[in-house]
């Protein structure tokens, strides 16, 4: 008797059927999706170019954070389109904003040469600002002061999407030759990770780095994650919403 009842309560029709989630997405998350994907392309490209040595895979994984703006810009346009919006879409918005304005830039960072011990707690508390950010965005925007159309009017603290600054500094660095010493691995004649060693000491990483104590150095350019980090969790800073 309990098997039968068992059986006649997982047919019933009322219970959410297969892929329901999927069918329930609107065009806007779609398109969200595809900033997701442009953070997800970042992260691998710039773990195939520090296996490679190749920096055609780190202008790659550059480029897909302009492309992820994009996306991120163009979602919340086709939402108001198709005048559509949802409590998935949102947290599916801000997820994707993580993977892409969040640890695909700190992962860019690290690709570039910011590897001292010190530079890794840079880039883990700017990634744990962006975490922080979209948080209390999602938890405080329903009592944030809106206009006529119902559309929040400012950003509290630079939105998660400003890190593309960061990205654009660190491809300028990259194109200029500041941070990378191998341009091509045909070139190696010392082993396949002999110039790899060599491709991030100081003269190579731009700016240089710093002693704090023996055995205690920092790349002074990746301060700029600290500053970007610090500004994103600002509640007293206001960025009008365009």
């Amino acid at each position: 008797m309990a098997t039968k009842q068992l059986k006649r309560k997982t047919s019933d029709p009322e219970l959410p059927s297969r892929f329901s989630m999927v069918r329930s997405f609107q065009l806007a998350d779609f398109v969200t999706l595809g900033n997701a994907v442009c953070g997800c392309l970042s992260l691998m490209f710039a773990m195939k170019a520090l296996l490679t040595q190749n920096t055609d895979f780190l202008f790659s994984s550059f480029w897909c954070i302009p492309i992820g703006v994009l996306f991120d810009f163009l979602d919340g346009r086709v939402a108001r389109w198709r005048n559509t919006s949802s409590l998935l879409g949102q947290e599916l918005d801000s997820l994707a904003d993580f993977c892409s304005f969040g640890i695909a830039p700190a992962v860019l960072g690290f690709a570039c040469g910011f590897q001292k011990m010190l530079d890794l707690v840079v880039l883990t508390y700017f990634v744990c600002c962006g975490l922080a950010r979209l948080a209390r965005y999602n938890a405080t925007v329903a009592a944030l002061p809106t206009d006529q159309n119902g559309k929040v009017k400012y950003f509290e603290g630079t939105p998660i999407p400003t890190t593309l600054v960061i990205v654009g500094v660190l491809a300028y660095g990259v194109h200029h030759g500041k941070f990378w010493r191998f341009a091509n691995p045909m070139f190696q004649h010392e082993g396949p990770f002999a110039s790899f060693s060599q491709a991030f000491t100081p003269e190579f990483v731009w700016g240089g780095e710093i002693s704090i104590l023996p055995g205690y150095e920092f790349h002074p350019l990746v301060l700029m994650y600290g500053i970007s980090g610090t500004l994103m969790i600002s509640r007293r800073l206001r960025i009008p919403k365009p």
